[in-house]
This record gives structure tokens, C-alpha cells and sequence, in this order.
């Protein structure tokens, strides 16, 4: 068999080995793909990319990165933007061009770096990337506001600081031509109009054809592949080095067109995108030689201190100032800022461009980019949770409950949790099964709750447990079983589980979540009672009224929920429940009282 094909699938399956690693670990993916890439490389020697692919290599990097950075302007949405905070809009706006300016200068003046590339270094930098703040979330108890903070400025920051370092990269690769000004400024110009009007062009056509059903449902995803390949190349052709922003400006048309099909557009970052980027992230990590690591001197370590201490609290502080969030959410927010994998990806090409261009110090971009996010993950993964608990930014009290599922039962026990001052929320994928809960006054979220993207919109760190209640048994265990690593699997509950004997419909031990509400019965059975007049109660146990008169009071039919027992719930379904407390505050479901 051709090693090439051995070398290609071992890739393949490091990448895919470190991404569910790191799912199942519950940490950022690119320490593991790191990890991957220095054994199979410089430890191993399994992988040599320059020597295995040849020539073959830059054109699959760059084929890669087209991919990547089409997929992160298909995440900017501008009314995403809109509907954030001030706060957000000025860090992905302003104090972008902040720590551009500010990065560009430290390259140029502590790392010794050509302007040429620390101008394109200092557009690479102010990447952040949920790839890697979502998964810190994950760990941190933030309070609601900071971490929704940290969240969409990694969402937006991504594909805004991409365009950035893309457009910076052009303009470099253009001036290194040897033009008049005149003939600088034009050929600059031309780049970007071209980038500009064909990827917008080409965008709004291809929405066109989508809404008028010229393409099949099942060539969509496909077609958007082919064209986004044909545009780089054909951009590159047309108008030299122009085809990287061509790309990511029809990402961002396709991304704020209103098309029906958009959704399966954006999940080819759960399959081609992954791919891609754990693939590029090995491949670049392979390639790393000692002496290129060894080559970083005392002052490029004086840079790095000073993108941390400097450049990132100066664009955070200075954009945020009379934002109305306060000053620990400032400072917090000024530390929190690990680069991701897209840096790495986009480096990687840009750094071999360079030095083909002729920037002599083009290729210290990678061994630069390389040091920032492994200081970066590795400072503010372990930092996180100590400075939100000095600056008083953890979240208190117990975690809330996602309830995944919209109806008149599920409605009611979410009005409940939230008159409990437990943060709740209901998810389902129908929008018109949210009404009741949104009437309410409920906090909801309409999409799929297994799909990478409501992990993105979805504040899953303010939940500690989970309860699947939706009609189909198979899903509730299948959203269970998903959930179950992250969640824990004693936190992960559903409705309608059938357990026991040897029945083709029980489901196996190791699958689904456990059983709520098992004698009462399972959606029919619960939404028939609430139907029948059933309610919710909340009562406080004392010395005189124990869990005994409780139980006597709500019968034989009633059940006990759960309850709230100072900073943490307290399940009570289970066949051996725990004892309860005086001071508990108990929920019961049952029939209504006379």
C-alpha cells in the first residue's frame, strides 16, 4: 500500500483520537492535538509532512485554510452581533484594532520582526476562537454576564480577526511587488475589490439558486464545498493572492443571507471543518524542528509577556470603558485569552507564503504562534477559576437545569426551578412548541441541542443537571448518553426510560439517563395528569413538618421531585433517595390538594 495513504489516514486518525479525547476529558482540543502532532513527529518521526507530501504540502495547507476561513466568515452573523452586549461589540470591533495595533508594534520592537510580519502576526493574534474558551468555560462556575462575555467574544472575535489577518496578509503580499506608490495603492485597491464584490457576488447567486430550488437539499453542502475550492483558485488566478479574503467574504455573505438551508451550511464545521483543522494543526505540529523552537530568544519571550500584560489589557480596558459591565468583569476579561487552533492553521500558510515572497523572517511566525498558544492555554486554563474566585465572578448557589423538551409539563416545572432562583431553560427544535414557555417569561433556546453549534449559543456552564422530557424515549436517551460524560452520568435524567426484564424495548445500562418520574409514567402519563388538574409544590420542611408529613400530605400517587438543600439540589426519584433535611425546599408533583 502507498505510505502516502497510510500517512493521510494516520492523520486522520490522531486528529479524530485527540478531538474525542479531549470531549470525553472535557478539555480544549488543541492541547491533546498538540500533544498528537510533537509525537508523531519530532518524538516518533511517523510523520515528516515536508518529506512525506513534497511539493503536495503548501497547496493542501492552503486548500484547508480556504476551507476554514470560509467556514469562520459563515459564523459572522451581524444581527448575532446586534443582539449582544456593548461591551461584546466594542472587544470584536474596536478592541480588535486595538490589539492589532498594539501586537504589530511589539513584534516590530521586541521580536525583532520585519514589518511585514508583525503586521501580519499582529492580525494573527488577536484571534481567540471558541474552539478553546468554550471548553475553559465549561470548568469555570462564571457568573452569567462574564462568561457570556468570554463566550461570544471567542464566537465573533474568530472569523472577525481571521478577515483581519487576512486582509493585513493580502496588502503585505502586494507590497512586496516591486510597485510605485501609485501602482501600490491601486493593485491594494483592485485586491480588496475583487475580494470584496466577488465574494459578496458570488454569495447573493449562490443564495439565489438555493431559494429558487435549483439545487437539490442533498447537493447543498457538496456544491458549497466544490465552489468555495473553485473560488480560491480561480480569485487566485484572476488577481494574484486574492483568493484567502475572496472565500472568507463569501463565507460572510452566505452567513447573513436568509436561506432555509443555512443551518446545514454552518454544520460543515462538525465534519469537514474538524477535519480539516485537527488535520492542519498535526501536520504543522509535525513539522516543527528543534532548532526552530531553540531559535527563540529572551525577547521574543519578552513579547509574549507583553501581549499578555500589555497589548491584551490595554484593548480590553480601553474598549469597554463606560460599558456598563464592571471593573472585575474588565480585569477578568483583560487575562482571558487563549489563541486556538485557527491561528496556528493560518499562520502555517502565511509563514511558508512569506518566506517565498521573500520576508526573510517569515518563517518565525509558526515558532512565534506556536509559543503564544501553548503560554496561553496553559496560563489561563489553570488561572481561570482562582481569579473568578478573588474577584468574586463565580456563580454561587447551585447549577441550573436544561430541560430538553417544550411542553405543558416541562413549562410548568421550569416555572417552578425558576421561582426556586435555579437558572433554567427549555430547548427544543420546534419553535412553536416554545410558545407557552416564552409567554412565560421562560428562558428558552429553539435549536438542536446535539448539534456543535448550540454548544456555541448555549451557556451549557451554567447547568449541572439535565432532563430530557421530549415524546421520543430514543432521543431522551440518546441527548442522556451524549450528555452523560459531561454532565455526569448521575446528572442526566429522563422521562420514560424502560429498564429491566427482557424486553426488546428496555434500554441497556450503560445508555440513557436515569429514569424520572418512573411511577407516575412517562410524557403522556405526566402532561394527562398536569391535564387532570396535578400541580407542583414547593414546601420547606422544618422540625414539625418533616419528610414524613410531607409525603403523607401529597399521598400515594404524588412523587417527590427534588429539593434545594443550601448551594446544591438534591434528587429524590431514585429507589433509595437521600434522607431530607429541616430547611430543605422540596418539589413534589402531585394531585392537587382539596
Amino acid at each position: 500500500m502507498d505510505t502516502l495513504v497510510v500517512k493521510v489516514a494516520l492523520i486522520g486518525m490522531l486528529g479524530l483520537a485527540a478531538q474525542w479525547l479531549a470531549w470525553r476529558a472535557r478539555l480544549p482540543a488543541i492541547v491533546l492535538l498538540l500533544v498528537a502532532g510533537v509525537v508523531a513527529g519530532p518524538v516518533t518521526g511517523l510523520l515528516d509532512p515536508a518529506a512525506d507530501f513534497g511539493p503536495l504540502l503548501r497547496p493542501l495547507v492552503a486548500i484547508a485554510v480556504a476551507l476554514i476561513l470560509f467556514e469562520g466568515g459563515l459564523s459572522l452573523n451581524f444581527a448575532e452581533l446586534r443582539e449582544t452586549s456593548v461591551a461584546v461589540r466594542r472587544l470584536v470591533t474596536f478592541g480588535v484594532l486595538i490589539a492589532f495595533s498594539l501586537g504589530t508594534l511589539s513584534g516590530h520592537l521586541l521580536a525583532e520582526l520585519s514589518w511585514p510580519s508583525a503586521l501580519v502576526l499582529g492580525g494573527i493574534l488577536v484571534v481567540t476562537g471558541p474552539t478553546v474558551v468554550i471548553p475553559l468555560l465549561r470548568h469555570a462556575r462564571l457568573k452569567p454576564r462574564v462568561a457570556s462575555l468570554l463566550r461570544w467574544e471567542a464566537i465573533l472575535a474568530d472569523p472577525v480577526g481571521a478577515l483581519l489577518a487576512v486582509l493585513v496578509f493580502e496588502i503585505v503580499l502586494v507590497s512586496k511587488a516591486a510597485l510605485s506608490t501609485e501602482e501600490l495603492i491601486l493593485k491594494v485597491s483592485g485586491v480588496i475589490a475583487w475580494a470584496a464584490l466577488g465574494g459578496y457576488g458570488l454569495g447573493r447567486l449562490i443564495a439565489m439558486t438555493f431559494i429558487r430550488g435549483w439545487i437539490p437539499e442533498f447537493l447543498k453542502a457538496p456544491a458549497v464545498v466544490v465552489v468555495v475550492l473553485a473560488t480560491y483558485a480561480v480569485s487566485g488566478l484572476m488577481l494574484e493572492e486574492s483568493g484567502l479574503l475572496t472565500v472568507t467574504v463569501l463565507g460572510i455573505t452566505l452567513g447573513n443571507s436568509r436561506i432555509a438551508s443555512l443551518t446545514e451550511l454552518r454544520r460543515l464545521k462538525e465534519f469537514v471543518t474538524i477535519l480539516l483543522v485537527s488535520g492542519v494543526f498535526i501536520l504543522l505540529t509535525a513539522s516543527l524542528e528543534p532548532s526552530s523552537l531553540k531559535s527563540l530568544t529572551p525577547r521574543d519571550g519578552l513579547f509574549l509577556a507583553v501581549m499578555l500584560l500589555v497589548t491584551r489589557p490595554v484593548s480590553v480596558l480601553a474598549s469597554t470603558v463606560f460599558s456598563g459591565i464592571s471593573w472585575q468583569e474588565r480585569l477578568l476579561t483583560a487575562w482571558i485569552a487563549p489563541r486556538g487552533v485557527v491561528a496556528v492553521a493560518v499562520s502555517g500558510l502565511f509563514a511558508v507564503t512569506l518566506a517565498e515572497q521573500g520576508v526573510t523572517d517569515g518563517h518565525r511566525l509558526i515558532a512565534l504562534t506556536f509559543a503564544m498558544v501553548v503560554t496561553t492555554v496553559v496560563l489561563h486554563g489553570f488561572s481561570l477559576n482562582p481569579l473568578a474566585r478573588l474577584l468574586k465572578l463565580g456563580s454561587g448557589g447551585p447549577q441550573g437545569v436544561l430541560i430538553v423538551g417544550a411542553s405543558a409539563w416541562t413549562t410548568a416545572l421550569a416555572e417552578q426551578l425558576t421561582a426556586m432562583k435555579l437558572p433554567t431553560t427549555i430547548v427544543d427544535r420546534n419553535w412553536s412548541h416554545l410558545r407557552d414557555a416564552r409567554l412565560q417569561g421562560i428562558d428558552v433556546f429553539y435549536g438542536e441541542i446535539l448539534s456543535e453549534l448550540a454548544e456555541h449559543h448555549l451557556e451549557i456552564n451554567r447547568f449541572g443537571y439535565l432532563i430530557a422530557a421530549t415524546d421520543d424515549n430514543s432521543y431522551n436517551a440518546l441527548v442522556c448518553t451524549d450528555f452523560g460524560p459531561e454532565f455526569g452520568r448521575s446528572n442526566v435524567f429522563q422521562i420514560g426510560r424502560l429498564d429491566g426484564g427482557d424486553s426488546i424495548h428496555s434500554l441497556a445500562v450503560t445508555l440513557g439517563g436515569r429514569p424520572l418520574l418512573k411511577d407516575i409514567g412517562d410524557y403522556a402519563a405526566l402532561n394527562a395528569r398536569l391535564a387532570e388538574g396535578w400541580t407542583f409544590r414547593k414546601t420547606t420542611l422544618s422540625e414539625d413538618f418533616n419528610e414524613a408529613k410531607l409525603r403523607a400530605e401529597i399521598g400515594q400517587q404524588g412523587s417527590l421531585l427534588l429539593a434545594r438543600r443550601a448551594d446544591r439540589l438534591v434528587w429524590l426519584t431514585s429507589t433509595e433517595p437521600p434522607k431530607l433535611l429541616p430547611d430543605d425546599v422540596v418539589l413534589s408533583f402531585g394531585p392537587a390538594r382539596d
